[in-house]
């Protein structure tokens, strides 16, 4: 197995070089960074769980640093932690329930949690209190296994009760990382999947004779928009195409070669051609706690036509895009700078930057942002894997997938002696 450092420092470089393109394949990577990382971990025998998050959150800092404007990184580094915090407060379910707690005297309880030193005090707490709780419906029909109750040691041998519980710590440490690298591995394999979970509720919006709107190149629309077609539906895709990467056009040529009929626009006639169309179809760069999504450059333009002609603005996005921030975070770079290249060619316009003027600087500036922000009054609906969602539905799906706690990353401070 490589060295887990060696694997950071290659990913930390291939952040900060942006060499990863799109946010599947940056989310996919860092969950599988983050897998290996875990399984290297070496947990003590007390408070394993704060233990790995201390380390997770030391690495996803790093990370988050390497390239700002990429929040699926950070989205992954807290779904990670969010995945440790819910193990952790289910192995110590599972043990509270495997020693009997009930409402016996407070040095019973202070035995009992001296012999489980590994489960972290807050988790202990947590399953206390759900232990207080009615069980529900899922709870009842749910039963849980003997093997996930933590045995209790004997009272007798003194030297064989040490071993055991020396043991029992260790077995408990191997069984929080195990569950955990078993729900990243699910997380990953979700990552994967998206696009074809998104796909698959294409014909349920998508009708026959329908004109579809779409600006640059994602591989979720295009997979959205060719289930439709393989489920025999027959409509019209219009291609804004993108300025100034132009990746409509990409996007153009792959629709074609799947049999769809496509035209090709341009960005600014976007606004008359909207009356033609039945529903605007975009994917995202990630969507926030609000609602509000960042997208490709021009489709803020795109959802404003949208909404002055009342055609449905539809954004699809798996859950690896969705960000527990708000666009006003300090933590949040909403947008960066591409070069100036894509839009003027230097040689062309080398006369217009005349450095001799005296000044010092240049009379022409070129700016090439790479993202818009799309405010959720502006969508009619999310598309995600598990559904559809209305904008002011996002922050109560968002919470599902995050802990509060783990909102902004930094690992602890080093102190000094």
């Amino acid at each position: 197995m490589p060295d887990v450092q060696s694997l950071v420092n290659d990913f930390l470089n291939q952040l900060k070089k942006r060499k990863i393109e799109g946010s599947q394949a940056t989310a996919k990577q860092t969950g599988e960074l983050l897998r290996s990382f875990i399984s290297q971990q070496r947990v003590p025998h007390t408070n394993q769980a704060g233990a790995l998050i201390d380390a997770v959150r030391t690495l996803g800092e790093q990370l988050i640093a390497a390239n700002p404007v990429e929040l699926a990184v950070g989205n992954i580094v807290r779904r990670v932690l969010h995945i440790i915090r819910e193990e952790d407060l289910s192995l110590a379910t599972a043990a509270i329930a495997g020693m009997g707690l009930s409402a016996a005297s407070d040095d019973e309880d202070d035995v009992e949690r001296a012999d489980n030193p590994g489960l972290s005090a807050v988790a202990v707490a947590a399953a206390a209190r759900s232990t207080l709780r009615p069980p529900s419906l899922q709870t009842l029909l749910e039963d849980v296994p003997d093997s996930t109750a933590i045995p209790r040691t004997s009272s007798s041998g003194g030297d064989s009760e040490g071993k055991s519980k020396s043991i029992d710590k260790g077995s408990r440490g191997r069984k929080l990382k195990h569950d955990v690298i078993e729900a990243v591995n699910e997380l990953i394999q979700d990552i994967a999947t998206c696009h074809e979970l998104i796909a698959e509720q294409a014909v349920e919006h998508i009708h026959q004779n329908e004109v579809i709107l779409t600006l640059g190149s994602s591989r979720t629309v295009l997979e959205f928009l060719c289930a439709a077609k393989e489920k025999k539906r027959s409509f019209r895709v219009f291609v804004a195409e993108g300025a100034p990467r132009y990746q409509g056009h990409l996007l153009a040529k792959e629709l074609v070669a799947r049999g769809l009929q496509t035209t090709v626009i341009t960005d600014s006639a976007v606004f008359a051609m909207i009356s033609r169309v039945n529903m605007v179809i975009v994917g995202a760069h990630a969507v926030m706690a609000n609602g509000g999504v960042i997208a490709p450059v021009g489709l803020n333009m795109v959802a404003l036509a949208a909404q002055r002609h009342a055609v449905p603005f539809v954004v699809l996005a798996g859950s690896h895009k969705l960000c527990p921030l708000y666009p006003h975070n300090p933590e949040v770079l909403l947008n960066e700078l591409r070069s100036p290249s894509e839009l003027l060619d230097f040689g062309e316009f080398s006369d217009c930057m005349d450095y001799g003027s005296g000044t010092g600087s240049s009379l022409l500036h070129v700016i090439n942002p790479t993202f818009d922000y799309v405010p959720p009054k502006l969508v009619s609906l999310f598309i995600t894997d598990t559904g559809g969602h209305n904008p002011s539905y996002m922050y109560r799906l968002i919470a599902d997938y995050y802990s509060a706690d783990d909102l902004v990353v930094k690992g602890k401070p080093v102190t000094g002696s």
